[in-house]
């Protein structure tokens, strides 16, 4: 396996989330007999993997019998509102349909007329039924085009379909909470009248936050997946599967690696994927005298970009945290200082962590050495 820390992992060449890919194959199992899947909430900070949970998820249901349609979808900050996002989504759904080899030539072409005769904005023309359907808001028009498209594409061909929607937390129109509530609403009346869709996304950990109990209807609906760091051996089991094949001393080089990274995703792939390319000009057995420059290339390629997005006010405060001698801590020591908006702001984008009630962290211990040794 060759790491790419900047794109999600191949479903093929997926490591670990065990638990995660058991609960998700047992619910899949369980909707054969009920007709209705669970849906599926992927929580994690930044570079934990959410995006690879989610593609191996999708995969998943591509190999189940009785067959499921995964529709994967990347909810981009330039969505504006929820309507586009049903626009979107309905297209994204038709290009799965028609990507799909369980359908004949033509339901293909119907599929076809479905997709080009929306008219965007809120007007869905269905040519099939010689009538015209203006639809006021995303929900009216997701509800209205997905309950055709299971009418007419999705049952003949498929027990169900399962939309996948990664990084849910771009679409914050008018809330996340309101987004979260809409979303459970509209599938959650799909599976009480017999219509097998369902929903799986994924969203920073604290998506639910702004919501006062685990309780409320928009986070009981959602089966939850916290992701964690790796675990040492899963750590180990991905050392096994990039440098397997190599010289390298692998239960050293895992346990190195684990000191480093504590296991978190992306930066376990861009070490490993720095130390392949250098095996392959020198080999090694034991990477420790390569760290100097290892952690040269991982300043520039990721910490100097973190920053160039920032102020230079909010970097004097991410440089005030890293010299803190707590690993989280809480804005009351800061709030002379600087603002308490910053700690929002530089949450957004993913510079911070929030660890539980007002207590926030660096998003990882080795930006923090960076922000150190860079004063």
């Amino acid at each position: 396996m060759l790491p790419e820390p900047n794109f999600p992992v191949k479903p093929d060449e997926f490591i670990g989330r065990q638990i995660h890919l058991d609960t998700f194959a047992d619910a899949l199992q369980s909707s054969v007999g009920t007709g209705r899947m669970a849906s599926f909430a992927v929580l994690g900070d930044w570079g934990i993997g959410k995006s690879s949970l989610l593609l191996k998820f999708a995969s998943t249901c591509s190999g189940s019998i009785p067959r499921i349609l995964p529709v994967t979808f990347s909810v981009s900050k330039d969505i504006s509102d929820y309507l586009r996002f049903a626009e979107a989504l309905c297209d994204r759904l038709a290009d799965a349909l028609l990507a799909s080899d369980s359908l004949g030539t033509a339901i293909r072409a119907e599929i076809e007329n479905w997709k080009l005769t929306r008219v965007s904005l809120g007007a869905v023309a269905i040519d099939r039924k010689t009538r015209q359907y203006y639809l006021s808001s995303g929900s009216a028009l997701l509800r209205h085009a997905l309950s055709e498209a299971w009418e007419h594409f999705i049952q003949p061909a498929y027990s169900g379909a399962v939309f996948f929607l990664d990084d849910l937390h771009n679409l914050a129109t008018p809330t996340v909470q309101d987004t979260a509530l809409i979303i459970r609403d509209q599938f959650q009346s799909f599976g009480i009248e017999g219509v097998n869709l369902s929903v799986c996304f994924s969203a920073k950990r604290d998506y639910f936050a702004g919501i006062r109990s685990f309780a409320e209807p928009a986070v009981r609906f959602y089966n939850k997946c916290f992701l964690d760091p790796f675990t040492p051996e899963e750590t180990l089991a991905y050392t096994r599967a990039v440098f397997g094949s190599t010289q390298v001393d692998l239960l050293g080089t895992s346990q190195w690696l684990y000191e480093k990274t504590f296991g978190h995703l992306y930066f376990l792939a861009f070490i490993s994927r720095d130390l392949w390319s250098q095996y392959h000009v020198r080999r090694f057995t034991n990477p420790v005298h390569l760290w100097q420059g290892v952690f040269g290339r991982l300043e520039r390629g990721k910490f100097t970009t973190d920053l160039a997005q920032l102020s230079d006010k909010e970097i004097a405060f991410l440089r005030a945290i890293a010299a803190s001698d707590e690993d989280e801590i809480n804005p009351a020591p800061f709030a002379q200082r600087f603002h308490p908006q910053y700690f929002r702001r530089l949450g957004d984008k993913g510079l911070l962590i929030r660890a539980g009630r007002g207590r926030y962290k660096l998003y990882h211990p080795l930006f923090r050495q960076f922000l150190q040794q860079h004063e």
